[in-house]
């Protein structure tokens, strides 16, 4: 704290799964409020790493664990991307041996443990009041689990793939959709000088709105979902067809990476070595997709191959600044946890709602699935997005529950 008052209470925010632009405002958000009605505030490093790992000694350095956190730190953080607090795919429910902290190796033997009454010990220790933790339904699913172990928390939405149930948007969704539509376009160029099909990789593991709203938008002719499996002859044909109406004779799809061929039974992995969650790395289906539509294009195209140009966004849609919506949503997420925490609320996950601020109880996480509603949105016959009938919908059309 910048004076010597005791403290109304102490709040702790972490962010957890993978970073996306908009996370550092958020962080912002809740501290500069909380320090004006004075709170403390702890980052808590790494997701719930750093709590899991805390040594509960005042003697020990736990800097790589938990940091308090101060208006010049975040002012100066919450112009960048990523998160400053760091961020992991840890499950204090299933840690594997191997990855006890090493204090703890003597408490805990088993092949994978639950270290969760460390955890509960750890935010006692600290002093947390209320825990503010901001990830995607990984991340959130522990934070609904701490939430029935009696801690007062309440949980942001985040990841680019937008699907977090109970709410329309997640943080960084927008700043992915808008990299989407800039890369694409950018590979027009590309596509265009070499009269080539252009096959880009978007994320989305289980849902599809990543490669859904560029479509729409019209940075590509075609798009395949993980809601719908393809046909890789079929969708050669009308790529083909929409390359040929095109007068630089290019055509582009957008391939979310739990896409799956008709024919196979599981998504498309780079390894089968699992994280924390027992989610395997995607990856792939882009280079599948690839030499499937070239393989298919002689049949569509007279005998002749049409080549291809394959890339993988991946990582460049989530790094760098936010845009302006991935701005201005996590500023008002921050202040509407803090808002909550001076009602005394917790167990909540703030929401935008038919373009309301809003929240749910976080057990909405946990109880439904969000995904493209295939028969509303997807045309499945021409594997793109239905243009029609958006009167009070949305601002991003199909991500409603």
């Amino acid at each position: 704290m910048s004076n010597n008052k005791k403290p109304k209470g102490v709040i702790g925010i972490l962010t957890g799964g993978g970073d996306v632009p908009g996370l550092n405002p958020a962080i912002r958000a809740v501290t500069l409020r909380a320090i004006i009605e004075g709170y403390q505030v702890i980052g808590l490093r790494r997701g719930w790493k750093g709590i899991m790992e805390v040594v509960r000694d005042k003697k020990f350095d736990n800097s790589e664990n938990y940091v308090e956190l101060s208006e010049i730190l975040v002012n100066r953080a919450a112009r960048t991307g990523g998160t400053f607090l760091h961020s992991s795919r840890t499950r204090p429910l299933a840690v594997k041996k191997i990855d006890i902290p090493e204090h703890l190796k003597d408490s805990y033997s088993n092949e994978i443990n639950d270290l969760t009454p460390e955890v509960l010990q750890n935010l006692e220790w600290l002093g947390i009041d209320y825990l503010i933790a901001i990830g995607g339904d990984d991340t959130l699913s522990y934070a609904e689990h701490l939430y029935r172990q009696g801690v007062k928390v309440i949980a942001i939405p985040k990841t680019m793939d937008n699907d977090v149930p109970g709410t329309d948007y997640c943080i960084g969704f927008s700043t992915c959709v808008s990299r989407t539509i800039q890369m694409a376009n950018d590979l027009r160029t590309s596509a265009g000088s070499h009269e080539r099909i252009l096959v880009l990789e978007v994320f989305g593991r289980y849902a599809g709105f990543t490669a859904m709203l560029p479509t729409m938008a019209g940075a590509a002719n075609r798009c395949l979902i993980p809601e719908y499996k393809f046909d890789a002859d079929e969708l050669t044909g009308i790529l083909i067809e929409d390359r040929y109406k095109n007068p630089s004779k290019y055509s582009i799809v957008l391939v979310s990476e739990g896409a799956q061929f008709a024919h196979e039974e599981e998504m498309t992995f780079q390894s089968q070595e699992r994280d924390a969650y027992g989610h395997a790395k995607l990856g792939g289906i882009g280079d599948k997709v690839s030499a499937a539509i070239k393989d298919y294009s002689t049949k569509h195209n007279n005998g002749r191959t049409v080549n291809i140009i394959n890339q993988k966004l991946g990582y460049l849609v989530r790094t760098g600044s936010p845009d302006a919506i991935d701005s201005i949503v996590p500023m008002a997420f921050g202040n509407m946890a803090l808002d909550l925490v001076l009602r005394g609320l917790h167990g909540r996950l703030v929401v935008l709602k038919n373009g309301r601020y809003d929240h749910m109880p976080i057990e909405v996480i946990s109880k439904t699935k969000k995904i493209v509603k295939v028969d509303k949105y997807y045309n499945t016959a021409r594997y793109r997005p239905f243009y029609n009938d958006f009167e009070m919908l949305p601002l991003f059309i199909m991500t409603s529950d």
